[in-house]
């Protein structure tokens, strides 16, 4: 290991763990700018004399960004530094933020969104490898879960906070705070993330050899089927709240509440399940999604038991540092791209989710219904994983060397 490469050998805890903060906050910076347009889209409408359905493509835009930008950054950077990978990218997206807060027209605005969602998967990929490193290996899915607390936490403090915070002055406003923050993480990555060495034999021949293993494909399956669930009751939980459980509008808030809450709960816990049995974590938590999501359409009319639903929806994130974790796994010697690749398997899920959940409303099934596709999607997502344990066992448990 050349001298200059990070190792948890040579680091304090205590520096580690800064590692791992500084690493979290730029979680916090993209989770919160990912989400906080949906709480301000009235309101970037206004401003360019749009519909709200049209300046709804600036989400669309966004998510576009993370699905192309993870896989072309990770193997067009496959002989950069990480440190200096992580620094670029945070850098991009502070500066992508900043200029939203300023563009002059609808146009403008949405071609820097989608720029600024290119680094999203990359960031979170590279940052869980980075995690993962510092520390032994039967406590990597607790480190991944360290970076993936940033988003979490972003979903039940940053969003609100930076929502209210363009509801009172501009959404401009909460833009240019994101953009402040990925620029606070560029500092701390600068201040606290050791300089690390190129790995060696990387390559972009190596990183694309990721798509050649089926193991890395049916992990990224189950990632975007496993996860499409949570997204389609997510989209539409505001309806759901007061047409489905009769709850008035201002309670809608408290029902958001409650699933950033599961997702927290979800990650911690599921990091530390992980960490003791991967494969059970993922096996475990995705049938504990069909069980949670067909309760949630059962018994949505009942406002208890939806918050009850809502809140066990949002503990099914705990796969998700198990999902990462075994990308990690899978892919051998490329391990950026398949690390990267999983966030957009993320966003495909957030489509695939929210795009069915519409068909079954539109096909007069109820808001309730949306329940019914996340099990369904979830059984599809366990029985690719069932697969991918098959296959591996049949190859002799080889897939990690191939």
């Amino acid at each position: 290991m050349p001298a200059d490469e990070p190792s948890a050998a040579l680091l304090s805890p205590a520096a580690i763990l800064l590692i791992q903060l500084a690493l979290a906050v730029g979680g916090f910076g993209i989770g919160t700018g990912e989400f906080v347009i949906m709480g301000l889209l009235p309101d970037v409408a206004t401003t360019y004399g749009v519909s709200i359905p049209a300046a709804g493509y600036v989400i669309t835009a966004y998510a576009l960004g993370v699905v192309v930008g993870a896989p072309i950054i990770a193997v067009l950077s496959a002989r950069l530094r990480r440190r200096t990978l992580l620094l670029g990218l945070m850098a991009v997206f502070a500066v992508g933020n900043i200029l939203s807060a300023l563009a002059p027209d609808f146009i403008s605005f949405t071609i820097l969104r989608f720029l600024t969602g290119l680094p999203h998967g990359a960031y979170f990929g590279v940052a869980a490898l980075v995690a993962a490193n510092l520390v032994p290996a039967h406590r990597r899915a607790r480190a991944v879960g360290r970076v993936m607390l940033g988003l979490t936490i972003a979903t039940l403090v940053g969003t609100p906070i930076a929502t209210f915070l363009g509801q009172l002055l501009s959404w401009r406003a909460a833009f240019l705070l994101v953009g402040l923050i990925g620029a606070a993480t560029v500092a701390l990555l600068w201040w606290f993330q050791p300089r690390d060495a190129v790995r060696e034999g990387a390559s972009i021949r190596r990183e694309l050899g990721a798509f050649g293993r089926v193991q890395v494909w049916l992990a990224l399956a189950v990632a975007a089927s496993g996860f499409g669930g949570m997204f389609a009751i997510f989209s539409y939980i505001a309806k759901t709240t007061t047409d489905v459980a009769g709850l008035s509008v201002s309670m809608v808030s408290v029902v958001l509440a409650l699933f950033g809450i599961g997702m927290n709960v979800g990650n911690i816990v599921g990091s530390r399940l992980a960490d003791i049995s991967l494969k059970g974590t993922i096996f475990g938590m995705l049938a504990f999604n069909v069980v949670v999501m067909t309760g949630f359409s059962l018994t949505a009319s009942n406002p208890w038991l939806l918050c009850l639903c809502v809140f066990f929806t949002g503990c099914g994130f705990a796969a998700c540092p198990a999902v990462q974790t075994r990308l990690m796994d899978v892919a051998g010697d490329a391990q950026t791209l398949a690390a990267a690749s999983t966030h957009s398997a993320f966003n495909i899920a957030n489509a695939l989710g929210a795009w069915l959940g519409g068909l079954v409303i539109t096909w007069g099934f109820g808001y309730a219904a949306t329940g019914y596709v996340g099990a369904v999607l979830s059984v599809i997502g366990l029985g690719v994983f069932a697969l991918s344990v098959l296959l591996e066992e049949k190859d002799g448990g080889k897939a990690k060397a191939r």
